[in-house]
Formats: C-alpha cells, structure tokens, sequence
C-alpha cells in the first residue's frame, strides 16, 4: 500500500508465532475499487494509531460470495464460503472487522450455517467503540466543524442488521450540523447496488435509483453526504456527477471523515 502503511498477513504474523487481535477483511472494493482503496488505507490509519494489532489475510482473501448468493448461484456462494472458512479457521480468527456491509453480512450471518463462526463488526461500530474509549478525538478546528453533513444508510448495514446509531455516533462527536435525509434508518432508500445490482446494468424504467437517492441529499442541502460502504459510495458518487454537483457536494466515507477530522 502507499503512504508508508505496512500491513502485516495474517501468514506473517503466524511465521513469527503470533496472531491478530482482530482481522482485516478488505473485501473485493476495497482490494480492486480505486475509490475503496482510500477507504482501506485508512481504516488501516485508524487502527495503527490506536494500537490495535490487526492484520489482512493478503492473497488469501477470497470473495465472501455475497454477489454469488444475491445473483442466486448459491452453489458458488457455498464453495467460496467454505474456502474462505477453511483459511480463518486455519489461522484461528475469532474477530473480524470489514468495511463492507456486504461482507460484514455474509461473515455474521451467512457463515455460521456453514460452520464459520466469528465476532463480525463493522468499520463505523469499530470507530464508535474507540470514539468512546476516548482513543479518537477530533483535532480542534477540524475541517468539518460546523459543515452540513448527512448520512445514507446502507442496506446491508441498517436494515438487515439494525445498525443505525454506531455510523452517527461517528459523525456527532465533530460538531457539525447533521442533518437527517428525508428517508433514512429504517425507511433508508437503497442506492442501487445491492443484490449483486451493483455488478450488471439497471432494467428499464423511468430513474435510476442513485439519482432518486441524490436528489434527497441535494434537499437537505448539505455539502458532505457520508457513506459506510463501498457500493453506496460508487452509487452516491455517480449520482452527484450526473447532477453536475461535483463542486457543491463530497461523498466520504466514516473512516475517511474519522482520519481527516483526527489530523491522522
């Protein structure tokens, strides 16, 4: 990775007989997605400056099978489960945290039936937890201080696991003026991708939901609308293009708000 961050294999630490307190789980945006390469860049940042001792499986990492399974090829979904659940328990992980809510899903939900049973936490609940261990502190006059920013619940992270308050929690502790979307939490608007969407061209119909999900956030008028999943933010990012907002309105995601705002 650039900017100086090593990042230890699991394999690595093991060869020097030692393991992780917790493990990395990159995911496919996050490894390929240039975009999502930010964000893994500095969900790294943040876990090096608070001491965790975390490492990424590196080529070990397969796909969860998320897109497999949502396109309905639930035989590929198993195999690449049970690869994937071979390799961790391998290596004896018991706690994961991923920066994708599709991964984060399959992992806690999906893989236990199959025998891969692991503490699962996503990025913004990992985020939360040290906010209030008092390990992230905003650096004074940070640069969202009193900005308008909002929040797009994804899916895979509200609705199907109720997590709401870890992402906003994140966010309040920057003094800026948060504002809510018309839809949000449980009534969230998806932003397109889900279901495996994200990798084949939308049916026919009148608007692509991306757009429908970027003129809520243009009604809020705020100049920062932050994400907590890659797909989202592909999403979010195209749509603010195709509304020629690309000067008014940035797309970040918690990790990147949380490393900016702690000067990290």
């Amino acid at each position: 990775m650039e900017n100086q961050i090593q990042v230890p294999t699991v394999a690595e630490l093991v060869a020097k007989g030692e393991s992780p307190d917790i493990l990395f789980w990159v995911g496919c945006a996050g490894s390929f997605d240039e975009r999502a390469q930010r964000i893994t860049r500095d969900i790294c940042k943040i876990l090096q400056h608070v001491g965790i001792k975390y490492a990424i499986l590196g080529t070990e990492e397969s796909c969860t099978g998320d897109p497999a399974k949502r396109a309905g090829n639930e035989f590929l979904f198993q195999m690449q489960a049970m690869m994937n659940i071979q390799v961790l328990d391998g290596y004896e992980i018991k706690k994961i945290v991923t920066a994708c809510p599709h991964c984060f899903n399959t992992l806690k939900n999906e893989y236990p039936e199959l025998g891969g049973n692991y503490e699962v936490i996503h990025h913004t609940q990992l985020i939360q937890s040290l906010i209030e261990q008092g390990k992230l502190k905003p650096a004074d006059g940070h640069a969202f201080k009193g900005k308008r920013i909002t929040y797009h619940d994804p899916c895979y992270l509200g609705r199907a696991n109720e997590v709401y308050e870890a992402p906003r929690k994140a966010l309040e502790v920057l003094d800026a003026d948060l504002v809510e979307l018309k839809r949000c939490r449980s009534n969230g608007l998806c932003c397109g991708a889900g279901g495996a969407q994200m990798f084949k061209e939308p049916e026919a119909g009148n608007k692509d939901i991306n757009i429908e999900r970027i003129e809520d956030v243009i009604e809020t008028k705020a100049s920062i609308v932050a994400a907590g999943c890659p797909f989202c933010m592909t999403m979010l990012q195209d749509g603010v293009k195709i509304k020629e907002k690309e000067e008014e309105i940035q797309v970040l995601d918690i990790a990147e708000i949380t490393v900016k705002a702690n000067n990290l």
